[in-house]
C-alpha cells in the first residue's frame, strides 16, 4: 500500500480521536534517520496481538518515508515477554507493546489500564483513554517507571475459558486448577479455585495431562490456534475480567522526550491506527473461529449467574483492600469507576437496546 492509500485507510481511525489528517513535517524541516527496536509480549504465532505491533511499525515507516524505522521483536528474541516494561524502562530497547497488567506484580494499578475485572468494555476504554482522562492518569503513573504510553490495541471482550467439567454452582470452583493470571486469579482464588500461571505454549499439555482443570486465553481466533477444545470441551463466557483488554505502545520516557515533534506526532497517529486495527481484526475473525470451534465439539456455556454474582462481590472486596493499601490504585480506580458508571447509564439506553433487539432478530431468523 502506498502512502496515499495508507492515509485514506487510516482516516476512520484517526477521526475517532480528533486527528483528521496524518502529520506532515514543517516546510523545509530536516528530520533525522532513526532506527528503534520494539519488543512484544507475544510470540509471532499470535498474528493479531503480535501483528498489531508490526502494523504500528509499518505505519511509522510509511508516514516518515522510512526515515524512522522500528524493528519489532517477538517475546524471547531480546527479552522474555513478561520483561518488556523492564527493557523499556532501563533503555535496553526504545519501545514495547502489550497489556500493562502483566506488571501487576510491581503495582496492582497496572491492571486498571488493561482491563479491570468488571470494568470497561472496549469502546468505553477508548473513550476513557482518549477523552476521559485515562491517558493522562496512565502517563502520570508511568513516570516513575521511566516510560510513556499510548493506546495500542484492544482484543474486545474475551472469553471465559475452557473447562474440562461443566460449572453449575460456586461449589464447583473449589479446588479447580485454573490457568488465569493477575487480579482475576486473585478473585477466583477467593472463591476456592487455584489460579495457575502458565505460558500459552504450555496450556494444551497441562490440560491434556490434567495438571490443570481449566484455562483462559483470549477469544475464539487465538484459542483455536491452541486446540484447547480437544482436551476441555466446555467453553465459557463472558471473560468478565477482560471486558476489553487494552494493549499499550510503551516508549522509554527519555527517548520519547528527545524525539522530534513530527516523529512524536507520527507515533501517536500510528498507535491510534494500530489501536483500531487490532479490534477490527478480532471482530472480523472471531465469528468464523467460533463457528469452527463449535463444529469441532466445543460446548458454549454462559457462566451461571451465581458464579458471576459471587465473582462481583469478591472483586469489590479486593478493590476495597487495594484502595486502602495504594494511593495510586485508589486515585485511578475511583476515576475509572465513576467513568464506568456514567458510561453504563448511557449504554443501557441506546447501545444495549439496539444490540439486544438485533440479537433477538437473528435468533428468530
Amino acid at each position: 500500500m502506498g502512502r496515499r492509500g495508507l492515509v485514506s485507510g487510516m482516516a476512520g481511525t484517526a477521526a475517532g480521536i480528533g486527528m483528521l489528517a496524518p502529520p506532515r513535517p514543517a516546510q523545509g524541516q530536516e528530520l533525522p534517520e532513526l532506527h528503534w527496536r520494539l519488543v512484544s509480549n507475544f510470540p509471532k504465532s499470535l498474528d493479531t496481538i503480535y501483528g498489531t505491533a508490526v502494523e504500528f511499525a509499518r505505519v511509522v515507516g510509511e508516514l516518515s518515508e522510512d526515515r524512522f524505522r522500528i524493528d519489532v521483536f517477538a517475546a524471547g528474541e531480546i527479552v522474555p515477554g513478561l520483561q518488556v516494561l523492564d527493557a523499556v524502562q532501563n533503555g535496553t530497547v526504545e519501545m514495547g507493546h502489550g497489556p500493562t497488567y502483566f506488571y501487576s506484580g510491581k503495582d496492582p494499578t497496572f491492571t486498571l489500564f488493561t482491563g479491570l475485572p468488571f470494568g470497561l468494555n472496549t469502546r468505553m476504554q477508548n473513550a476513557w483513554m482518549y477523552q476521559g482522562g485515562g491517558g493522562e492518569l496512565l502517563n502520570q503513573f508511568l513516570e516513575k517507571y521511566n516510560a510513556y504510553a499510548l493506546p495500542g490495541g484492544n482484543s474486545g471482550c474475551q472469553m471465559g475459558g475452557w473447562f474440562r467439567k461443566e460449572l453449575k454452582t460456586v461449589e464447583d470452583l473449589k479446588g479447580l486448577k485454573f490457568r488465569i493470571p493477575g487480579m482475576a486469579g486473585e478473585i477466583w482464588q477467593r472463591l476456592g479455585a487455584v489460579p495457575q500461571q502458565i505460558s500459552p505454549g504450555d496450556i494444551f499439555p497441562a490440560l491434556e495431562k490434567g495438571t490443570i482443570d481449566a484455562a483462559e486465553f483470549v477469544g475464539p481466533y487465538d484459542d483455536e490456534k491452541l486446540s484447547l477444545y480437544k482436551v476441555a470441551k466446555y467453553y465459557y463466557y463472558p471473560g468478565w475480567w477482560e471486558g476489553g483488554a487494552l494493549a499499550c505502545t510503551l516508549i522509554n520516557l527519555k527517548s520519547w522526550q528527545e524525539l522530534p515533534e513530527h516523529y512524536r506526532a507520527i507515533v501517536t497517529y500510528a498507535s491510534a491506527y494500530a489501536n483500531g486495527w487490532m479490534t477490527a481484526k478480532y471482530d472480523a475473525v472471531n465469528p468464523g473461529a467460533l463457528k469452527r470451534l463449535v463444529a469441532a465439539g466445543a460446548v458454549l456455556r454462559p457462566f451461571p449467574q451465581e458464579i458471576l454474582q459471587a465473582s462481583w462481590q469478591q472483586a469489590q472486596q479486593l478493590y476495597a483492600e487495594l484502595r486502602d493499601r495504594s494511593e495510586d490504585f485508589r486515585k485511578v480506580y475511583d476515576h475509572l469507576v465513576a467513568f464506568r458508571d456514567d458510561q453504563y447509564l448511557w449504554w443501557q439506553v441506546a447501545e444495549f437496546g439496539y444490540d439486544a433487539f438485533m440479537v433477538r432478530q437473528r435468533r428468530g431468523g
